[in-house]
């Protein structure tokens, strides 16, 4: 929930006008940058973690079939950040190491003289090293070498390299297509992202839910009279445009790349968290409008309203996209 609000603001019928504009207009802005984006060259800011955003950037580097931002993807998909997280299958700490893999292809990250995969510093660095080691072993397969990589992490380098390539195998076919959109959500764009053609819509929607009560858990059921939270009111404005985003704020972060606070566009959700330099501390989401402003579900005894997105606790915005949202893990609630 929300924290703190600048006062005042635009009135409801002044807003509505430009609105309308910026609506109509989203749609022509969404082809004309169609094809737009840039590959990553880093970390996009306040995608990682400010305690891990070191290791994953120096490691993300280690070798030419991967990149900080894949590396990231890896490890959100594997653990949500979570270094103490441990599976059903005994899979331990922040990159999901099996005890048997550990035992093979850890490493001494940080040079303490142990090997532990609960922390982090040994944890990321062993799964950048266990990256590039299938990927040597794969390097003379054709096609793209990060994609072979994730390939043989899923399904061992040997069916990459009978196959020839990602092998025909849905769940490996899947695993790739997952790691390489996620890691979209953490790259710093070198150019402008393509615009979402189904903004317009979702932003037709969460105005017309302007003036309902705010109600906290609230995702718009008739039992709950129509009412939303700040990321109810997202995920439904996105469901009605048959995009499924999971349900909570920090989590609805990683469905698409980030533009830049100038880069704004209609549709785009914006962010604020307590620390912003930790995206699992995002505590409220909205949806951006246009003129500086957004539709959001506030706090308890608010309503549905038009607020500014430029606060102190602005940490950025997505670009949500129908792949994005596919590729999030659904248990990584926070």
């Amino acid at each position: 929930m929300r924290k703190y609000w600048v006062a005042g603001g635009v009135g409801v019928g002044l807003v509505l006008c430009f609105l309308a504009l910026l609506v109509m207009g989203t749609y022509t802005a969404a082809a004309g940058l169609a094809g737009g984006a840039g590959r990553a060259v880093g970390l996009a800011k306040g995608a990682v973690p400010a305690s891990y955003q070191p290791l994953v950037q120096k490691w993300g580097n280690l070798c030419p079939a991967i990149n900080p931002a894949l590396l990231a993807a890896q490890l959100y998909q594997e653990s949500g950040w979570n270094p103490k997280a441990q599976s059903p299958a005994a899979a331990q700490g922040i990159a999901q190491f099996i005890p048997g893999t550990w035992a093979s292809h850890g490493i001494d990250g940080n040079g303490d003289g142990r090997r532990d995969v609960w922390d982090p510093a040994d944890a990321i660095p062993s799964a950048a090293s266990y990256d590039c080691e299938l990927a040597k072993y794969v390097k003379d397969v054709p096609g793209d070498p990060a994609h072979n990589m994730l390939a043989a992490y899923n399904a061992g380098a040997y069916r990459v390299i009978k196959a020839g390539g990602v092998p025909a195998i849905r769940e490996t076919q899947n695993y790739v297509r997952i790691i390489t959109t996620l890691a979209k959500s953490f790259e710093a764009p070198v150019g402008r992202v393509p615009a979402s053609r189904q903004a317009a819509a979702a932003i037709t929607f969460a105005q017309e839910q302007l003036g309902k009560p705010y109600l906290w858990g609230g995702n718009g059921t008739p039992d709950q009279d129509g009412r939303f939270d700040c990321s109810g009111l997202t995920k439904a404005a996105y469901h009605s445009v048959d995009i499924e985003l999971p349900r909570v704020a920090n989590d609805q972060w990683n469905a698409g790349p980030h533009p830049k606070r100038d880069e704004l566009l209609p549709g785009d959700l914006v962010f604020f968290a307590h620390n912003l330099n930790d995206p699992r501390s995002i505590h409220h989401v909205g949806i951006y409008v246009g003129g500086g402003y957004m539709i959001n579900a506030p706090y308890t005894g608010a309503v549905i309203r038009f607020d500014k997105i430029d606060t102190p606790d602005y940490i950025g915005a997505t670009r949500v996209t129908e792949d994005g949202a596919k590729a999030l893990p659904r248990s990584n609630a926070a």
